[in-house]
């Protein structure tokens, strides 16, 4: 079982910037993919931003330019820096990855998710 720990979500002014994070843990496991997705109230999931070990990392169009996806392979971690934050980035944001154990073979894990707050 890989569990998923974010943290770094808070309260921000518009323009303002924040780093996410996410740990996993849960003894050997492979990432094949981590994602970070947020939330919004009353709309659905979205993918923000993802990396694969096959094709690197892909943003969504509405946070080109202003995130940045990072991993620390040693840490089992990986970063969500956000800059030039807007309103319509609030949401609960959260890290789901696809991973190998050898006691479920591949599957896909979620992290609790971190509230993102934008004020204007």
């Amino acid at each position: 079982q890989v569990q998923l720990v974010e943290s770094g979500g808070g309260l921000v002014q518009s323009g303002g910037s924040l780093r996410l994070s996410c740990a996993a843990s849960g003894g050997s496991f492979v990432i094949n993919a981590i994602n970070w997705y947020r939330q919004a109230p009353g709309k659905a999931r979205d993918l923000v931003a993802g990396w694969n070990s096959g094709g690197g990392m892909k943003y969504a169009d509405s946070v080109k330019g202003r995130v940045t996806m990072s991993r620390d392979g040693a840490k089992n971690t990986v970063y969500l820096q956000m800059n030039s934050l807007k309103p319509e980035d609030t949401a609960v944001y959260y890290c789901n990855a696809n991973a190998w154990t050898s006691g479920r073979g591949s599957a896909d894990y979620w992290g609790q998710g971190t509230q993102v707050t934008v004020s204007s």
